[in-house]
Order: structure tokens, then sequence, then C-alpha cells
């Protein structure tokens, strides 16, 4: 027994809520996009009518498909619009308090049987639910990014979220066409617990200088036909989501094989974050990327 969901509201309008609300606009959703910048909202809606516009190009939707997908997709500054929407997924920034800061505005706007999500990558399903007046209607749908390209949703269930609303969630994530994991509520998940590690692992391989930004990147590519070196993958991740991620990992699991390697704190330090802030592992800043070590 599932709710039925028509209306979904994606709190936070960044890369992730874009991506999010420009899989569900194209599976018929009503998506209102909430961010308390207006510039941010206008840069999203711009950011996903470029992405359809290529899809659009690359034959893979209609000019009509883009058309109605993005008419169904309104942003708004004012958090009263989430008051209808029967599904709300918060995609802020990986920091804890930030999110249940968002919780305790958004909540009492909600519909009693509104379904909360957050697209967490790394943190306790269970403790943010605890921050809400909902914990049974609240779980974990973790999209992966870029969304509109990445087939997998992780889906993690608090250790009070209703069968109803993990049945929900599991019929929503199929309607948009993705494959769905389900994991357990433990650090960082599936995915990123093995995934972050590895990245961490490269970085320990860099400060060591066992090899150079573009020796550990060319290695993972041809020597482990990964589609993107670890180093470049960090820097399109963001450094400080992966320093916030390894964090949790040692924090939660006091385990000292997660601990951050201290080149990726100093990157972060720095504030060269990767691809959005024009450098990190590589610098973007000129025509192609250039190693930065």
């Amino acid at each position: 027994m599932s709710v039925m969901i028509k209306n979904v509201g994606i709190v936070g309008a960044g890369q992730m809520g874009c991506g999010i609300a420009h899989v569900c606009s194209l599976a018929g959703y009503k998506v209102t996009l909430y961010d308390l910048s207006k510039e941010r909202i206008e840069a999203s809606l711009a950011t996903i009518n470029g992405n359809m516009a290529r899809q659009v190009t690359n034959g893979k939707m209609g000019d009509d498909e883009r058309k109605t997908a993005l008419s169904y997709i309104t942003g708004s500054t004012d958090v009263q619009d989430l008051a209808s929407m029967d599904l709300v997924i918060e995609a802020a920034t990986e920091d804890e308090n930030v999110k249940r800061k968002i919780f305790g505005q958004i909540c009492p706007v909600l519909k009693p049987e509104a379904l909360l999500a957050t697209n967490t990558s790394s943190l306790s399903i269970t403790r943010l639910a605890a921050a809400t007046d909902r914990p049974e209607q609240f779980m974990g749908i973790h999209f992966m990014n870029p969304v509109p390209v990445m087939k997998l949703v992780e889906l993690v269930r608090g250790i009070a979220t209703g069968e109803k609303t993990f049945e929900t969630a599991k019929d929503f994530v199929r309607s948009l066409d993705k494959t769905i994991t389900v994991a357990e509520d433990f650090p960082a998940f599936i995915v990123n617990r093995i995934l972050l590690p590895m990245i961490n692992e490269a970085i320990y391989t860099l400060y060591e200088g066992v090899g150079s930004v573009e020796a550990i990147d060319t290695a993972m590519k041809l020597g482990a036909n990964h589609p993107m070196g670890p180093l470049q993958l960090a820097d399109f991740i963001g450094l400080d989501t992966c320093l916030s991620i390894m964090q949790v990992l040692h924090d939660g699991l006091a385990d000292s094989k997660y601990r951050p390697c201290p080149l990726l704190v100093k990157y972060v330090e720095a504030g060269w974050l990767g691809r959005k802030s024009g450098r990190g592992f590589y610098d973007y800043r000129g025509e192609v990327p250039v190693p930065t070590r």
C-alpha cells in the first residue's frame, strides 16, 4: 500500500536539486523547486533547460516533451508553497546542522500526510528523521550525480521509517526510470562507503608521492577501467563534499582507515574545491584542465 504522489517539492536549487527537478518533471510530476536565493533558482531553471535541450539534440526526447516537462517546474522562495506537496525532497548541502534547520522551517508548513525525504549521501537517516515531526514518513532517497544520467538511487530507511513510506518511495523511484538499491542506515550507505575511501586513498597516493595527479588518474582509468580517474572524480564531486563524507565515516565508524588525507584537508582549507571553484587537483581556469600537483 503506497501513497499517491503528484506534487513534489525540492528544497535546494543546487546541482542535486536541479537534477532531481529535471527527472521528476520528465516523469510527469508537478515540481516546486524551493530555495532562499532567487538567483540560484533562475540559474537552476536555465541549467535544466540547457540539459533538456541537449537531450533533444541527442534524440533522447522530443521538443514537445521538453516544453511540457519545463512547464511542470515552478521556482519559489516562499516556504508556504510547499504546503500542497505530497513528497518533499531535501537536497541542501551535506551539513547536518543546515539540514536540521531546514526541517524545522518546512515541517510546520507540510500537510500531515506528506512524505519527507533527504538526498544526503552519508548522514544518519535515523538521526535526521528525529529532527522532524514525522519520522515514520521520513527516509533517504539518495540520487547520484549527475541525476539525469545516473541510473542508481539508494533508498535508506531510518529505524522509524514506516512500510508505507518505503513502498511509496520505491514506486516513486521506479516511476523516474531509475534502478533501486536498498542500503542500511550506516555511515555513507553503500556507494560512498566504497567510493570515498578509494578517492581518499588516491589522494594519499598523491600525498606520499607515489604518483602524480596524471599518473594516478591514468592508472585507474586504464588499469581498472574506471570512466574517470579518482582525482578527476573528486574534483567533480567537490572536495568539500569528499571531506565531509570521509569525516562522517571516520566519526561514525571510528576506524583509522577512514582518516581523511591531510592533503584533502589542505585543499579544502585553500578553497580549492574542484570544478565548482575553478581549482582542485586540476586547474579549470584555462582551455583544458591542468594538474595542480
